[in-house]
């Protein structure tokens, strides 16, 4: 409870929907009440920003409109109309959610059962979808809190208890997923993690941080992780040669041929029976956790394919736009 007792508490909460009704985004999965179509924005929003998600929300829908439509296409489908959005785990886990279920359960517990589902997504789900009174946590939920409260480095329990808190004293002024939502628009579009619009905070009078936002919470460090590879395309502009790819990030897209470390491109060579390539170019691309150092040779070859009939990751696409400028 913040200083000032319930009363404080309901003026804050009051002030918040009062601000989201006023100043919400027209976001167009607004006032949806489709589950499918909730989760479907939510998992989105994960790692992507907003206008960037736009279009693959009305993409992904326009080609899987319901979640039955999901469950019967097949993965190499799904994965190539999300193909441009990064972080294909959340289209793989949408995919098998789909074949698993028809229909979204209507209960938090419910959902957490489901692949791919963790705590904040079965929330806002739960809560939007559903009204049930469960408080969703994300990255702008915890950076409003923490600056509310003070807290440098709060645990993701007592970040929960405090959402909750919120939650619960908000139902007297509206839903579940109202709150939920107007707590996250906060954080997108005023409580930023630099330069916050703290003169337009509805929640300034009660904000602990106001002084100094920025040192709460503390910054987490994440330097990625360097990784040198080596990229072989077989083939050329007509077409080239593709793999599946495999592993937890970009399982089940397709791409060129890559070997990891020092030596590989020997080790590329040697696994075609081919006695040389020319040097294309050199590129970069950074994943979360990792930095890609990337260079990139190309060599003729018989067997190959357009490219555009299969799904390919970002970082494949750059490595095949070097084609056009070798």
């Amino acid at each position: 409870m913040l200083d000032g007792g319930a009363s404080a508490a309901s003026g804050l909460e009051k002030s918040l929907l009062d601000w989201y009704r006023r100043y919400q985004r027209p976001l167009p999965w607004r006032g949806e009440h489709d589950p499918y179509r909730i989760l479907l924005a939510e998992v989105l929003l994960q790692q992507t920003r907003v206008a960037q998600a736009i279009p693959y929300y009305h993409r992904f829908l326009e080609r899987f409109p319901t979640l039955e439509a999901l469950g019967r296409a097949p993965l190499e489908e799904v994965l190539r109309v999300w193909q441009g959005c990064g972080y294909y785990t959340r289209a793989r886990n949408l995919h098998r959610l789909a074949r698993q279920t028809s229909a979204l359960p209507p209960t938090y517990a419910g959902l957490r059962e489901l692949p791919g589902l963790g705590p904040y997504t079965a929330a806002a789900v739960a809560s939007i979808a559903f009204g049930e009174a469960v408080a969703a946590v994300d990255g702008n939920v915890r950076r409003v809190l923490s600056r509310l409260h003070a807290w440098e480095d709060p645990s993701p329990k007592r970040l929960q208890q405090s959402a909750q808190g919120l939650l619960e004293g908000a139902l007297g002024y509206g839903s579940p997923g109202e709150w939920n939502q107007a707590l996250m628009e906060l954080g997108a579009t005023v409580c930023t993690p630099r330069r916050p619009a703290c003169s337009r905070c509805p929640l300034e009078r009660f904000c602990r941080g106001k002084g100094q936002p920025e040192r709460y919470p503390l910054p987490k460090s994440r330097r990625p992780k360097p990784i040198e590879l080596t990229a072989l395309i077989l083939g050329g502009p007509m077409g080239v040669y593709l793999e599946p790819r495999s592993g937890g990030v970009l399982g089940g897209l397709w791409g060129v041929p890559m070997e990891e470390g020092p030596g590989g491109l020997e080790r590329l060579l040697k696994r075609f029976g081919l006695e040389e390539a020319r040097f294309v170019g050199r590129l970069r691309h950074d994943f979360t956790h990792r930095r890609l150092q990337v260079w990139v040779y190309q060599a003729p070859w018989a067997r190959v394919e357009d490219p555009r009939r299969r799904p390919l990751s970002r970082l494949d696409q750059k490595i095949l736009s070097l084609l056009d400028t070798a």
